[in-house]
């Protein structure tokens, strides 16, 4: 650590690890990319390098990009890095952090990416249940920065780069030292009010298991054979997601936080407009060609019921706000699945905030400490 640019560690070598690693090499960074399992790493390990392809319209360069280091080992990964960055579903971060715990070291800044709702909270538990003692910096972002994909064994694209990023630190007075380190990286990385404004202005619930639900029979029928977004998202699909949507919006605004309508959050992440969220969805050029995933057993539900509908709903019913659409898409995807989503899930008593009032709450996300009721 110390050198003049920021040598990175990437955990999880998906479609956004995958691309992220990529990209961060081909711009002249260090990185280390760490994968749980071995066998998911061999190509690129064997080669040592990636073949990142930006697509139409993507301000960014193409080509092979060679990583210093690729590995299942935690600690090689992680130790002497600056940043680390987790790019894993949001179902694995307790995981990851039990990898990280005895392996960070003072001054790191550690990022997940994103961190869903709840994620820096759950991360930041399980630390302390290991008895991590390193003086690091926690942080999560509001959404991944990428839209990409796996394309080979060792080989990424990227569909779409956002504009415009939201992050926060645990406590939020430490935001400011994120953003720094991440600038020259990630210029786009803006600071948000606090890690419940990043969880709470997580727009997957809309975009993935909602849509999901709503298209499962089309995604079973056609094994995915359609557009995701512009296929999947009529305009009374759109008019259910901004239903949904409102949900979301009173509870953080119970929790006195300000999140921006789902088909303005477009705006702000893609630069494209609409006057409602069908307009915005159909406007924007970064979802072209993605097409949905080819089976209901797909991180849209199996993460993303657990990690962003459940913290939310379990939130809802702690301070009383009524959730009765987000309550149902659970219900649905738990029979769909064969799936208690709601036992998987990221409760409040797994955030570690079960019991505190909002006062607490809000007190936590700050100052890192909830103070007395």
């Amino acid at each position: 650590m110390g050198s003049d640019r920021p040598v990175f560690c990437v955990m999880g070598a998906g479609h956004g690890g995958t691309a992220m690693a990529a990209d961060l090499a081909l711009r002249g960074f260090t990185i280390r990319l760490w994968n749980r399992t071995a066998e998911r790493i061999e190509a690129i390990q064997s080669r040592g390098a990636i073949d990142l392809v930006a697509g139409e319209g993507v301000p960014l360069e193409g080509g092979t990009a060679e990583l210093d280091l690729v590995t299942s080992d935690a600690g090689a990964a992680i130790r002497g890095a600056d940043i680390v960055m987790v790019v894993v579903p949001a179902s694995g971060h307790a995981d990851v952090a039990r990898f990280c715990a005895p392996h960070l070291q003072d001054g790191q800044v550690v990022v997940l990416n994103p961190g869903r709702t709840g994620g820096v909270l759950e991360f930041a538990r399980v630390l302390n249940d290991q008895q991590c003692t390193a003086d690091i910096v926690l942080a999560e972002t509001e959404t991944f920065v990428f839209a990409s994909r796996i394309s080979g064994p060792a080989q990424a694209r990227i569909h779409a780069v956002k504009s415009s990023v939201a992050l926060a630190a645990l406590p939020a007075y430490r935001t400011g030292e994120v953003l720094k380190a991440l600038h020259e990286a990630y210029p786009q990385f803006v600071p948000a009010d606090n890690v419940l404004q990043t969880g709470l202005g997580n727009v997957a619930v809309m975009f993935h298991p909602a849509v999901m639900v709503v298209n499962a029979a089309r995604i079973e029928d056609t094994h995915g054979e359609f557009e995701y977004y512009h296929g999947g998202i009529t305009p009374s699909v759109a008019a259910y997601l901004e239903a949904v949507d409102q949900e979301r919006r009173a509870v953080a605004s119970v929790l006195g936080v300000r999140v921006i309508p789902v088909h303005k959050w477009l705006y702000m992440a893609y630069d494209v407009a609409g006057r409602d969220l069908y307009e915005a969805v159909q406007a924007n050029y970064g979802y072209k060609g993605i097409t949905a995933p080819p089976s209901l057993q797909h991180r849209y539900l199996l993460e993303d019921v657990p990690t962003s509908l459940v913290p939310m709903v379990s939130m809802a019913q702690q301070y009383g706000v009524d959730t009765p659409l987000m309550a149902s898409i659970i219900h649905v995807a738990s029979a769909l699945m064969q799936h208690d989503f709601w036992a998987e899930g990221r409760t409040t008593e797994r955030l570690g905030i079960q019991g505190l009032s909002v006062r607490q709450v809000r007190r936590l996300v700050l100052e890192g400490e909830p103070g007395d009721g």
